[in-house]
């Protein structure tokens, strides 16, 4: 098979960085060679998570137990899909014209965590995520381990893989926790991104109903004209006392929160019916419940989930072609490099759903 670059590369290239003062950089940057058990990937799309927002754009926090700041000052992105445009010896897997989706973590491959595939929970000091401790997406051209690599169905698009190289893997991996399936209804807080991945997998999944919760006024309009919710409610005082009468009095079999605020933590457990299981993946914030009513005397099952394994993202990008579910759907912006700092902004601020850059000849 032929391993060389399908067409000639470039020397250098623009890359968007973040200073930490809620603008964006772009600089000139070389283009990187492949060394041993890598690939350079044609980036097709890039899409801003929340997290780049909190601990990076606005400001550069620690994060997940690292030390100091997360963000090493690297190329920006961590949700990036595209091509193969060249290999390094010894990759065993994929070839030039592959079109892939990047895991947004490079774990060490040998510790427990790693070999469950789970390279988020990788606990080698090696460890390194793109766009946070090694160049990321935002970028032409991305330097990537061949081992995060999952494959992108021909028939999804390069948007479709930056949803799920992030967002749709973490909604995914709570939904699969909780195992929703067709003998129940499906709640789900918060309305971001996340959100609105885990009603459409949820759907997929084969939920009775999927109704969603959420603050804004304006993102409830845009979950509206989506068509995924059989119905939506403002995050008020009265949420807990609609969702009883949305649920005709038994709760919710299935809840999930990807809002990460307390109001949306204590809404999904609350709207848990007897036996209910709870998925909690929303970043940051507390969790505060009272103990005998709301979880002992209804038996409820919590689950904390972060982001999701390589196979079971490998397994989501399989299962959105049977289901006939395309996560570009949940977009509301997409944006050339060249306007990162219009994208960034947007994303920080008013968007109503997922902000993605993509290459000018992105399918």
């Amino acid at each position: 098979m032929n391993d060389t670059p399908s067409k000639p590369l470039p020397a250098s290239m623009p890359g968007i960085f973040l200073p930490g003062d809620s603008t964006t950089e772009t600089r000139t940057i070389p283009v990187p060679t492949p060394g041993p058990g890598q690939v350079l990937v044609e980036v097709g799309a890039s899409g801003i998570c929340g997290s780049d927002i909190g601990y990076i754009y606005r400001g550069y926090k620690s994060h997940k137990g690292l030390d100091g700041p997360a963000y090493h000052g690297v190329v920006s992105g961590h949700e990036p899909s595209g091509r193969v445009l060249a290999v390094g010896p010894d990759c065993r897997r994929f070839r030039v014209g592959d079109r892939v989706i990047v895991y947004h973590i490079a774990g060490c491959g040998l510790c427990d965590n790693c070999r469950r595939g789970f390279y988020i929970s990788c606990s080698s000091p090696s460890r390194e995520a793109y766009g946070w401790q090694r160049d990321g997406g935002n970028a032409p051209y991305l330097l990537a381990e061949e081992r995060t690599l999952v494959p992108l169905p021909d028939e999804l698009s390069y948007v479709d893989g930056a949803l799920i190289a992030c967002g749709f893997g973490t909604a995914y991996e709570g939904l699969r926790r909780i195992r929703v399936n067709g003998d129940g209804d499906l709640l789900v807080v918060g309305l971001g991104p996340v959100g609105l991945a885990a009603c459409m997998i949820g759907k997929g999944m084969g939920a009775r109903r999927v109704v969603g919760v959420e603050p804004s006024a304006e993102r409830r309009a845009w979950a509206d004209t989506l068509g995924l919710f059989d119905r939506t409610l403002p995050a008020d005082d009265h949420v807990v006392a609609a969702l009883e009468e949305a649920s005709a009095g038994h709760g919710f079999a299935f809840t999930i929160d990807a809002s990460g605020s307390v109001l949306g933590r204590s809404t999904a457990i609350e709207a848990a019916g007897e036996w209910g299981h709870v998925s909690l993946v929303g970043e940051g914030g507390r969790l505060e419940t009272e103990v005998s009513d709301t979880l002992l005397h209804k038996q409820l099952t919590l689950h904390a989930s972060w982001v999701t394994s390589l196979q079971a993202m490998s397994e989501l990008a399989v299962n959105l072609v049977r289901w006939d579910l395309r996560p570009e759907r949940i977009v509301s912006d997409l944006f050339p490099l060249s306007q990162a700092q219009e994208a960034f902004g947007l994303a920080a601020g008013a968007s109503k759903g997922k902000v993605v850059f993509v290459a000018d000849e992105a399918p």
